[in-house]
């Protein structure tokens, strides 16, 4: 697809889907003295996740017919979570696929929205390999996370409302894993201001994504545990989302945990909500990026949005984190 394609792809999808998701505040956050930064709070969306967009628009794309089939998915978290959601709002059958070692709190979270749970596998790929080959024998659509142009479309809605909720976006800083959330956003906030810079965020112990685009090539690289489970993971060889992040992305920050982390506590402290690790993963980036630019040039007047994607961590995980 083209830009102007996508455009038309997004424009579609919020009017497919604005009856059945949470259309999000945008708070000027009182964290940042610089610029005029707003957060984007995806993190109060319906399932606690911007993930709702993408998932709720591949199941309203589907024929009657293939709605009726059910829908399947392979995930542990924010995913899974809307793909079940999407399913038990029109009573369809949904079935989430997840490893053997899952958190149970999680899947627990799944199960609640009458999704069936199937473990399979010892991790994520072989939970989509599983998941992917129940979808063709049992004749339902798979979703995925990100690479599906009417799940980046539903994510791109985000872009719509920022371009409904402010006149003029100089910056948007998103985080980045498989590349759906930032695709989405850039492909429509760039039609509306060319001039709009596009900062991706990831965690320096899985940013795939970058280091695939800094070689040219989707690259199957192992990744480390991070607080960002969100952003987590590979990127599937043929997915579309990387020529997009490719053309649109025009600077990529990668941070540590210790900043994650740092992010993480100050924000709940400063604006008090809850966030999680991904969702981090930008506020982290974009306190990199404005004190590396600090001697090129000056955010003042520059209106910046922070995508906050989600506020889905667990108690425990917090607890380690404080």
């Amino acid at each position: 697809m083209n830009e102007l394609d996508w455009v038309a792809e997004i424009e579609q999808a919020q009017q497919r889907i604005k009856n059945h998701i949470r259309q999000t505040d945008l708070q000027r956050s009182c964290c940042f003295a610089d610029a005029n930064v707003f957060l984007k709070c995806e993190n109060l969306q319906l399932t606690g996740s911007f993930k709702l967009r993408g998932a709720m628009n591949k199941y309203l794309s589907l024929s009657s017919e293939a709605q009726q089939r059910g829908v399947v998915a392979a995930s542990t978290g924010n995913h899974g979570k809307a793909v079940a959601f999407a399913a038990n709002k029109f009573g369809v059958r949904c079935t989430i696929f997840a490893p053997n070692n899952a958190d149970s709190t999680k899947l627990d979270a799944i199960s609640r929205l009458n999704a069936a749970v199937v473990k399979a596998g010892s991790d994520c790929v072989e939970s989509e390999t599983a998941a992917r080959q129940f979808a063709e024998t049992e004749s339902c659509t798979y979703v995925s996370p990100y690479n599906d142009s009417q799940v980046i479309a539903g994510q791109g809605t985000i872009g719509f409302e920022l371009c409904q909720q402010l006149k003029t976006i100089d910056l948007v800083v998103a985080s980045v894993g498989g590349g759906g959330l930032i695709s989405g956003i850039a492909s429509y906030v760039k039609s509306k201001f060319p001039n709009c810079k596009i900062i991706g965020c990831s965690p320096e112990n899985s940013n795939v994504m970058f280091q695939s685009l800094a070689a040219g090539t989707v690259l199957d690289v192992p990744s480390q545990e991070t607080i960002s489970d969100g952003t987590a993971g590979g990127v599937e060889a043929d997915s579309v989302t990387f020529d997009l992040c490719k053309q649109l992305i025009d600077e990529t920050v990668s941070v540590s945990e210790a900043e994650i982390k740092s992010a993480l506590i100050e924000f709940i402290d400063q604006e008090g909500m809850l966030i999680e690790g991904s969702a981090a993963v930008a506020l982290a980036g974009f306190q990199k990026h404005a004190k590396e630019i600090a001697d090129r040039k000056s955010l003042n007047g520059l209106n910046v949005v922070i995508v906050l994607c989600g506020a889905n961590i667990s108690t425990q995980r917090l607890k380690q984190v404080l």
